[in-house]
């Protein structure tokens, strides 16, 4: 199994893509708004990416988080509010907005394992910092570290109740970022001390089963490298400080944050300790670039992700979606 997490590039895998992916054997894959035409053709395209694996738990993932970041959109699927609406609804009412939030992913989850999802790239847990980029904003969870964590914690248990894996990201924190990780580096110069704050959900939910790095230097730690790029913060920050063993996965190594060649920056972020580097493009030379360039997964990264998808295999209990979904709305109305 290689230590690379792929796209598809459309709404069917073509005559390469399916000899590429039978050759590469990828840990895993992600989907975007362009495998997403309606969920009878999610479904075909999620079972051949499984029966092309012959993995039933093949982890399948998608960024399905609501409010602006969402793959499967209206009219096919519902649309989910951002991030922002539980934060308010915590602030006048904890006990509420943390039910809201464990419904809202319920529901989350039950509308993707209907089109054979498996996991979601949620929850956020960078801790929202005035003044910092807006590619944060709204998708977070709170300013205060422990609403933050209070309100992952129920994200990740409404996920899991419907037999959906959550990540939690971007470890160990992008809420100070001043620019977008997408378009280029930001570099954090908090002190240690000041970055207590943002480890803090990261530790709180250190038991999650998987996690993603985010593409960021800090320079308390590491000021040469970005997280996803730094032995240093893997080993002392993410695995030693926060006690995170779960599945580590990069961000998207085609974000412009990170240099060099897609070769190297797969070979860089495994050689780092991610378990798998993520690219997203699904541009098939960029793709053969990576596969010629990480090895296969360690032992260590295929225990830990056999421990996060053990949970996909057990059938959830029976809930209605419409029931969680009017649960939510109505905790939500109190704001």
């Amino acid at each position: 199994m290689q230590a690379a997490i792929y796209a598809p590039l459309g709404f069917e895998l073509s005559r390469d893509e399916t000899r590429f992916f039978r050759d590469a054997d990828p840990a895993a894959f992600i989907l975007f708004r362009r495998n997403c035409e309606n969920p009878e053709q999610l479904q075909r395209l999620t079972d051949s990416l499984r029966n092309l694996a012959g993995r039933a738990d093949l982890p399948i993932l998608i960024d399905q988080e609501g409010g602006r970041v969402a793959r499967m959109r209206p009219p096919e699927w519902p649309a989910f509010p951002a991030a922002e609406r539980f934060a308010r609804l915590y602030r006048a009412a904890p006990s509420s907005a943390i039910e809201a939030a464990r419904s809202n992913a319920r529901a989350l989850a039950l509308m993707l394992r209907s089109c054979g999802i498996n996991v979601d790239a949620l929850p956020l847990l960078d801790v929202r910092q005035e003044g910092a980029t807006d590619i944060i904003g709204d998708r977070a969870l709170g300013s205060e570290p422990m609403q933050v964590a209070a309100l992952g914690r129920a994200v990740l248990d409404g996920l899991a109740s419907a037999g959906v894996v959550g990540i939690i990201k971007h470890i160990p924190g992008h809420g100070r970022a001043l620019v977008d990780s997408h378009k280029e580096l930001p570099i954090v110069t908090a002190s240690a001390e000041e970055l207590e704050i943002d480890l803090e959900p990261f530790e709180r939910l250190a038991s999650a089963p998987m996690g993603m790095t985010a593409h960021v230097v800090y320079t308390a730690w590491d000021p040469d490298r970005p997280a996803t790029m730094s032995p240093i913060i893997i080993r002392d920050i993410i695995r030693g400080r926060i006690g995170f063993d779960g599945w580590l996965m990069s961000d998207d190594i085609g974000m412009e944050a990170l240099e060099g060649d897609f070769a190297s920056r797969a070979a860089g972020v495994v050689a780092a300790g991610c378990d798998a580097a993520l690219h997203c493009s699904g541009k098939m030379e960029e793709m053969v670039a990576v596969a010629s360039a990480v090895p296969v997964m360690s032992n260590e990264g295929e225990a830990r992700l056999a421990r996060a998808m053990a949970s996909t295999m057990i059938e959830p209990e029976p809930m209605d979606f419409a029931e969680e979904i009017a649960k939510r709305d109505t905790l939500l109305a109190l704001v």
